[in-house]
């Protein structure tokens, strides 16, 4: 099971993979960052994925950026759970 991939909800609007991969850097390697965008619109769907190189980095990341305070919002930070398929 991978224990590298994080859920990151409640982002702000304006946040977009770059400043993402910023905020989650202070935790670690960041292996990827995706803000996740509604088909139609391309607006942020105010949650996204990040994949840290380590789970420990992971576990940090999540200790240390679940609740943090981004542009007035509380961004939640959890392990992913794997896809189900549909």
């Amino acid at each position: 099971m991978n224990n590298k991939k994080l859920f990151i909800g409640s982002l702000p609007w304006g946040v977009d993979d770059a400043q993402l991969a910023q905020i989650f850097s202070q935790a670690g390697t960041v292996v990827s960052a995706q803000v996740v965008k509604d088909r139609d619109t391309g607006r942020s769907r105010g949650f996204g994925f990040v994949e840290m190189s380590t789970e420990e980095e992971a576990q940090n990341a999540v200790n240390n950026l679940n609740g943090t305070d981004i542009e007035g919002r509380k961004i939640v930070v959890n392990i992913a759970r794997p896809r189900e398929d549909r």
